[in-house]
């Protein structure tokens, strides 16, 4: 009789704890977090609805340049239940009402989030936690980062890869919320911001200059051009020396106003370091449109 009594006092508990887990579940939050609690940023002391939400106001251009800053997130000691309005000490339940305040909960960063579908994870190595499943991905440590298991036996490390800003949009890869991409020659950088300077003909690493994708059908048109584009008899014996973006050989190559091509790799992607007139570095992209 008692077995059966604690059997349905088990399930009753079961069943609050679930409805509790799910009470206000995706009702509160802000536009980058669904939460049911909000933070009070210990560099401050004012409330916010997540550390992005704080790092917006006191970083906007409105703000006095010396007092911008952003918060310290593993120093949040304090948040306040979204339900009943209770300040607290960080945990995952509130101690007044006791709600879930995120069905996600990482006491290493102090961190919530009601959306699981993001399959969020703790890196223990980068210090912070990312989203995709643990599964898929892996930490390099030589890159000091995470990378999808697809990139395991093919990336190129580059030390610290995502330790920096986004070379086109400046915003600090290492935390951002928004997808990287890992290019061929192991930089890093936002995948819209890719999409961005593919969009307008920009198809080279804005970091080292080395050609992110298969160029060898705009080398082939470069071909034509230049075969079809015979210099004035003045230039016809003109030799500069070049660098490749690509493989990073020097050669000596005749001089044409179109483009200069790499004698070992055959790419286009050069510049010249020395000899006569620049080339037409404009060439390359009109030849992409």
């Amino acid at each position: 009789m008692e077995s059966g009594l604690e059997g349905q006092m088990s399930t009753h508990r079961h069943e609050e704890d679930e409805s509790l887990m799910e009470m206000g579940s995706g009702r509160f939050g802000c536009s980058h977090y669904r939460r049911r609690c909000k933070i009070r940023a210990p560099c401050c002391d004012e409330i916010f609805d997540c550390r992005h939400c704080h790092n917006e106001a006191k970083n906007a251009l409105e703000v006095d340049p010396l007092t911008r800053h952003d918060v310290p997130r593993h120093e949040i000691k304090r948040v306040i239940c979204s339900l009943c309005g209770t300040e607290q000490d960080v945990q995952q339940n509130c101690i007044h009402c006791g709600v879930c305040m995120g069905q996600y909960f990482c006491s290493k960063c102090k961190f919530f989030d009601d959306d699981v579908s993001k399959q969020i994870y703790h890196c223990n190595k980068c210090g912070i936690c990312r989203t995709g499943g643990e599964e898929n991905f892996f930490h390099c440590d030589k890159c000091g980062c995470c990378y999808s298991t697809a990139l395991k036996d093919s990336h190129n490390c580059v030390e610290r890869a995502m330790h920096h800003n986004c070379p086109v949009c400046f915003e600090y890869l290492f935390d951002t919320t928004t997808d990287i991409t890992v290019l061929h020659c192991g930089h890093t950088i936002h995948l819209e911001c890719l999409k961005e300077m593919e969009r307008h003909f920009q198809y080279s690493c804005p970091v080292c200059s080395k050609s992110y994708c298969d160029m060898s059908h705009v080398w082939e048109k470069l071909d034509q051009e230049v075969a079809l584009t015979p210099m004035p008899s003045m230039f016809e014996n003109k030799m500069v020396w070049i660098l490749c973006n690509d493989c990073g050989e020097t050669s000596e190559v005749n001089f044409h106003i179109v483009a200069h091509k790499c004698l070992k790799c055959n790419s286009y992607n050069t510049r010249q370091t020395r000899g006569g007139p620049a080339s037409c570095s404009s060439r390359i992209e009109e030849m992409m449109r």
